[in-house]
């Protein structure tokens, strides 16, 4: 029988492990599946743009996956067994007649890549009245209540919480976007604080370029239908409030009895094994990996491509008998968009510490756009480069030993 690899999720990290493991092992004794609850590939380091009102590209996975020989089933996760190796999945909509189902599904390798949600923080009132960004069907969510405020006389206010990554991008660009709507930035600690002090000075102009007011040192207690309510005892009113105040992942993989860190994220070794469950992979933002800077990677698209990476040859080597080699884990800086037109690109030290110098502008805002672009190509052509001879598996399970452990072949630098 052949080798059941699942492939949980199809985000950035989750359809690179596929396709790459499509690549590299024979179909003839490897059997690979994934499991989506969307049909479709979301670029979400794009969804900001979506919800401002842009059309954002989102291949159909059925036709990614096409003669690639990866199956692909529609479904959400629901559980993870791993004492009999199985997850249990319903069906991806319930409203749906596209072929969504449920059951249980087998695997013999598991690859956790469920990514990351938006993380309410405990504060009360977000998932009940603000907005993000961290799915499409949220995106889109948020951009159809952007087209009402639009529509009415006056347009109306925007409040985004949060001053990371994400929170910076949504709220430059729904500024751009929609220039009728008045956009408000909610920092915890000073705008930027992270980035040198030149990308700080041109991220604020940048700000004030687009009309996007700045609130610094401000926290938030609660989140209400039209206003938020701040930890000094202001409320600030708002037609929109979108929250961007840090992610969080499933509770699966704790309740499943991986082991996890604080944040549920799997705890997992140099080749990105579940120190606990070795048929268990975990990458991307699902994964609590160890850079070469002996810190952990952040949660990240570049994150996701080095963890996917090193995954991959993981188990083409653990089933085939081949020496694994090591993927380089680390972390060199960020890429800011602040609208279609500007953006900043900040690297940083070996201690994450950000390098004075950074690249501001069109050129910055070019290099990140090549990049997602690259990314949607790589992921939309699974197995593009197909070697005519691909790895035979060194030994197929019998179907007795299913649950016997495959132990990992030798690593080299």
């Amino acid at each position: 029988m052949k080798h059941r690899i699942v492939v949980l999720g199809a985000g950035y990290a989750g359809a690179y492990v596929a396709g790459s493991l499509a690549r590299r092992l024979s179909p003839v004794d490897a059997e690979i599946t994934v499991v989506n609850a969307e049909p479709d590939f979301v670029q979400r380091l794009r969804l900001h743009q979506l919800a401002a009102g842009q059309e954002i590209e989102a291949p159909e996975l059925a036709e990614v996956f096409a003669d690639t020989g990866v199956l692909l089933r529609l479904a959400r996760v629901t559980a993870v067994h791993p004492e009999r190796r199985a997850v249990a999945l319903a069906a991806a909509d319930s409203d749906s007649d596209t072929g969504t189902d449920g059951g249980e599904l087998g695997y013999d390798t598991l690859v956790y890549a469920l990514g990351s949600h938006a993380a309410d923080r405990g504060v009360p009132g977000v998932a009940e009245h603000a907005f993000h960004v961290t799915s499409r069907p949220a995106a889109l969510r948020l951009r159809e209540h952007l087209d009402r405020l639009e529509e009415r006389r006056g347009g109306g206010s925007v409040l985004v919480v949060g001053d990371g990554l994400t929170g910076i991008e949504t709220a430059t660009e729904i500024a751009e976007s929609r220039p009728g709507l008045s956009v408000t930035l909610l920092a915890r600690g000073e705008l930027g604080a992270p980035l040198s002090d030149g990308a700080r000075v041109h991220l604020r102009r940048a700000c004030e370029r687009l009309g996007v007011t700045v609130l610094e040192h401000t926290g938030v207690e609660a989140v209400e239908a039209t206003r938020v309510l701040c930890a000094d005892g202001t409320a600030l009113a708002c037609d929109a409030t979108v929250w961007t105040a840090g992610f969080a992942v499933s509770s699966l993989a704790a309740a499943a009895g991986l082991e996890v860190d604080e944040d549920g994220r799997i705890v997992v070794d140099r080749t990105m094994r579940s120190r606990s469950h070795p048929e268990v992979y975990a990458v991307g933002d699902s994964a609590h990996a160890t850079g070469d800077n002996g810190r952990p990677l952040p949660m990240s698209c570049a994150s996701a491509g080095y963890t996917g990476m090193q995954a991959t040859n993981a188990i083409v080597g653990c089933l085939t008998g081949r020496e694994i080699a090591n993927t380089k884990l680390e972390y060199l800086g960020n890429h800011i968009s602040l609208g279609r037109r500007d953006g900043i690109l900040q690297l940083v030290d070996d201690e994450a510490r950000a390098k004075p110098k950074f690249l501001g502008g069109r050129k910055a805002a070019r290099i990140k756009s090549a990049i997602l672009g690259l990314s949607l190509w790589t992921t939309s052509h699974p197995t593009f480069g197909l070697p005519r001879r691909r790895h035979r598996l060194a030994a197929v399970p019998h179907p007795s030993t299913r649950t016997k452990t495959v132990h990992p072949a030798k690593t080299v630098a």
